[in-house]
């Protein structure tokens, strides 16, 4: 409403001919949109503008900043959850919905499987019209070439058909809604509870590519949002997040917590309510696809010395557990052996761009290993410490390149 204000009294007075469009991130956002959108819908100065804009509404959801904040289950499940919750307000207020979708390349930034996901959503969740941003190097390597750009936009176009003309409901039914309901506030705590460890901001600080982020020119923004020495989670930005626990082939937010939820149930004796919602919902089905893709993009033995060092090693073995627990899961859960069984096509692709960046990933750790000892027993050797931060800089372009949706 103070933007809404703002543009009325600057330039537009009556006759706004442009969109509001509200932004929600956090899980605590996603869980307040409803509210927030009633109060807006209930105003009689804005609903006027709606009428101008021939009643309809733009709302734009961050699966990025929403995967930070809440790990990957339960921010694809509030997104999903206020989706649907924004859909039956705004049709109670006879106004057409249309969600702006924030992502990125990878599973945790929402990408992955796109297409999937939309084919996936069902009747309680407004489709008409779609809108996605998508950042970092998946804008060339989605759409840089004619050949590229044609399959993904028909890929999505065919993905919202198939939603609305699909033969199976697509609804969740009430116990798989329950179910995974549990799932997500159960990642969700295992989530925070890691993410809240004295060491994590540490850990990304000292012993990934972050700080190198704003060396690059793939992140779009700066690598966080204040100027300040001091590392603040909430400053983080979604894509050096993501991106450095891809470049120490970790991939933490795209399965941390996954492993953690399902071993939950299987520990209770009732699996078979996770494999229920498994077969009948390709809501899950799609999230669970995605999370196989970032763990087959995992390679713990890279950074497997990390294990013995006096400061870290305890904070490695954590993400190690559940990495080893999450891999364990989703074989049960499938019924298989390897992930990503379903898709050959996209694991030999993968299996092919990993062989590829192996080396350089090798190359970088080296580096990162000698700036530490550098920085820590000779900081007044300038000309060394350049050329090391140097080779981590040049090595983050063509991992970020060679990787596609690493970003």
């Amino acid at each position: 409403m103070q933007l809404f204000a703002m543009l009325k009294l600057v330039a537009f007075n009556d006759d706004l001919s442009i969109d509001i469009c509200p932004l929600f991130e956090t899980i605590e956002d996603l869980e307040n949109a409803y509210d927030v959108m009633e109060v807006l819908y209930k105003n009689s100065s804005y609903l006027k503008h709606l009428k101008q804009r021939k009643f309809k509404q733009n709302i734009m959801l961050g699966f990025s900043d929403g995967t930070k904040d809440g790990g990957y289950l339960m921010a694809n499940w509030a997104i999903y959850k206020a989706k649907q919750r924004l859909t039956s307000i705004s049709r109670d207020y006879k106004i057409d919905v249309i969600f702006f979708d924030g992502r990125g390349g990878p599973p945790a930034r929402g990408g992955g499987k796109t297409h999937k996901f939309y084919a996936s959503l069902g009747p309680s969740i407004e489709s008409k019209e779609v809108q996605l941003t998508v950042q970092g190097q998946t804008i060339s390597s989605n759409f840089g070439t004619l050949e590229s750009s044609k399959y993904n936009i028909e890929q999505l176009m065919s993905s919202g058909i198939l939603n609305k003309l699909n033969e199976t409901d697509l609804t969740i039914s009430k116990d798989c809604y329950e179910t995974m309901d549990n799932l997500s506030k159960i990642s969700y705590d295992a989530y925070v509870k890691f993410k809240n460890h004295p060491n994590f901001l540490s850990y990304l600080e000292h012993m990934s590519t972050l700080k190198y982020y704003s060396k690059t020119n793939v992140g779009s923004r700066p690598s966080k949002r204040n100027t300040d020495d001091k590392l603040v989670f909430s400053d983080l930005r979604a894509i050096p997040f993501v991106g450095s626990w891809s470049q120490l082939k970790q991939n933490v937010p795209g399965f941390f917590g996954v492993g953690h939820a399902i071993k939950h149930y299987d520990d209770l004796g009732e699996i078979s309510k996770v494999k229920k919602l498994y077969r009948e919902s390709s809501f899950f089905k799609t999230l669970i696809e995605n999370s196989m893709m970032s763990l087959s993009k995992s390679f713990l033995e890279l950074t497997k010395y990390m294990s013995n060092d006096p400061e870290y090693g305890d904070f490695w073995n954590i993400i190690y557990d559940e990495y080893n627990n999450t891999l364990e899961m989703l074989y049960k859960l499938t019924g298989s052996r390897r992930l990503m069984r379903e898709e050959p096509a996209g694991k030999m692709s993968i299996e092919a761009r990993e062989s590829i960046v192996l080396p350089l990933l090798t190359i970088q750790q080296h580096a990162l290993m000698k700036l530490q000892y550098l920085k820590k027993n000779y900081s007044d050797n300038k000309d060394e410490i350049a050329v090391f931060e140097k080779i981590v800089t040049r090595s983050l372009f063509g991992n970020i390149n060679a990787s596609r949706n690493s970003a």
